[in-house]
């Protein structure tokens, strides 16, 4: 059994390793004064030379109008960001709990429509999306970047939620129902509470969705003022030279928001499928 654990915990310390890698080179060249690339396989930074001035030149990138960039674009991912959540959530649960508990015609056309869409990557879609937003006005508009957004995760949101919906009893509804109390009742007061767990995993892969996303917004904005962060890190990647210092110290603020909301829903994240039951 000794021997056991210690391969486990060996395998455990090698997996930790081999993940952290990559994070710890990141931010070594973060701190690096250079803007090269490192050719050091060691990802400790030379705290010797360690410096932050890759973090405040680009915190405090401004245009030529003096404009604060970063925190413009900061604020542009967390409006997009949380607006597909909100809308994603909504609408996905709501669509989920139909499919799941009703029966009614194109149900099942529904549900292939759902898995259609999922087959198709968002640059196949690029073209057709770029004329509607065209048509609309919305080009350069970050409510155009917020539909385009939304239609990519309400599928993938509803399936997932559809499942999830699925594996609730179906008694503690009809509880409810006899007790007095209408459908909305039954969805609000017992199948909201218990999808928890699946709700919480629906509004992290929405805001992931829509924070990590380069390619359409790319394509759909040209104004500095109207980029999301992962477009505004594009600009440190120029076509003969790349600044890697600046580049590795926005990768690492862009990746904290995320963290933040992870960490905020773990417990949701790994929840009980039970524990809204008990608590009425």
């Amino acid at each position: 059994m000794k021997a056991r654990a210690l391969l486990t915990h060996a395998a455990l310390m090698i997996a930790t390793v081999v993940t952290l890698y990559p994070v710890l080179w990141v931010l070594k060249m973060a701190l690096s004064p250079s803007q090269g690339f490192s050719l050091s396989p060691s990802p400790l930074p030379d705290w010797r030379h360690a410096t932050l001035d890759n973090f405040r030149e680009v915190l405090g990138a401004r245009d030529a109008a003096g404009h604060w960039l970063f925190g413009r674009q900061l604020g542009n991912s967390i409006a997009v960001s949380l607006a597909v959540t909100v809308i994603g959530v909504t609408l996905a649960c709501t669509a989920a709990y139909s499919l799941s508990r009703f029966r009614f015609p194109g149900r099942q056309t529904s549900l292939r429509g759902f898995l259609v869409s999922q087959m198709f990557p968002g640059v196949v879609t690029s073209i057709p999306l770029y004329v509607l937003l065209d048509r609309l006005g919305l080009l350069n508009h970050l409510m155009g970047l917020v539909l385009v957004y939304a239609t990519t995760a309400i599928p993938f949101c509803v399936f997932m939620l559809k499942a999830y919906f699925d594996t609730l009893p179906r008694e503690l509804e009809e509880a409810v129902l006899l007790d007095g109390g209408t459908r909305f009742d039954a969805f609000f007061r017992v199948a909201l509470p218990l999808a928890r767990p699946a709700l919480a995993v629906t509004a992290l892969f929405s805001f992931l969705t829509a924070w990590n996303e380069f390619i359409l917004a790319a394509t759909f904005m040209n104004d500095p003022l109207s980029y999301t962060l992962p477009v505004a890190l594009q600009r440190y990647v120029g076509d003969y030279s790349t600044e890697w210092g600046h580049f590795a110290a926005g990768a690492v603020v862009v990746s904290l928001p995320v963290m933040a909301l992870f960490l905020a829903l773990e417990r949701h994240l790994v929840g009980g499928l039970t524990q809204g039951a008990v608590k009425g």
